[in-house]
């Protein structure tokens, strides 16, 4: 499976522009197309889960592992969404926004896997479709694992026997506002 790249300087115009796009949603107003042309921020092949977080309490996260659209578009709707649809926390608000931190998971097409104890340990990430369902974990579980409970929403998802669910893998690379300071995330 191939892992997520994005040189240095499409990262910071992703977050730079899921910071944008933050700030216009909360103050009521459109959000811009991009500046520039960036080939790997227009990929269609990459979903993405964008989080905020303020003072490391969890404000929204949101995310697709099946993308309509280039990797700009995709963190646009996925921070607009984060901030003011996920169901477990209030919208962020105009006084927030100092204080709000922005995570970026970039997802690879996700891979079938014949079973999720065979992936790497710690590196791949599992998507897990049954029943109508879908839930996801940055991480594959270790050896010891027995079950996998993974949220999404509001519900619980147990997966039991394997072969009852649809399993694919993906790799992530994570970005966050601390590359905008300069520090690569």
């Amino acid at each position: 499976m191939p892992d997520v790249y994005l040189p240095f300087e499409s990262q910071r115009r992703l977050i730079k522009t899921a910071r944008q796009t933050l700030e216009a949603i909360t103050r009521g107003n459109q959000c811009g197309e991009p500046g520039e042309s960036d080939p790997h921020l227009d990929r269609i092949h990459y979903g993405a889960f964008v989080t905020l977080f303020n003072q490391h309490v969890l404000r929204g996260c949101v995310g697709t592992c099946a993308p309509s659209s280039g990797l700009f578009n995709i963190v646009n709707e996925m921070t607009e969404a984060a901030a003011t649809c996920d169901r477990r926390v209030k919208p962020v608000c105009v006084g927030e926004l100092n204080d709000i931190q922005i995570h970026i998971s970039v997802i690879s097409p996700l891979d079938p896997a014949d079973h999720p104890l065979d992936l790497e340990i710690g590196k791949l990430g599992i998507h897990i479709a049954r029943d109508g369902k879908r839930a996801l974990r940055h991480q594959t579980p270790t050896k010891e694992w027995p079950l996998v409970f993974l949220e999404e929403h509001d519900s619980l998802l147990v997966v039991r026997e394997w072969p009852n669910g649809e399993i694919t893998a993906y790799a992530t690379s994570e970005y966050s506002d601390e590359i905008r300071r300069g520090r690569k995330g």
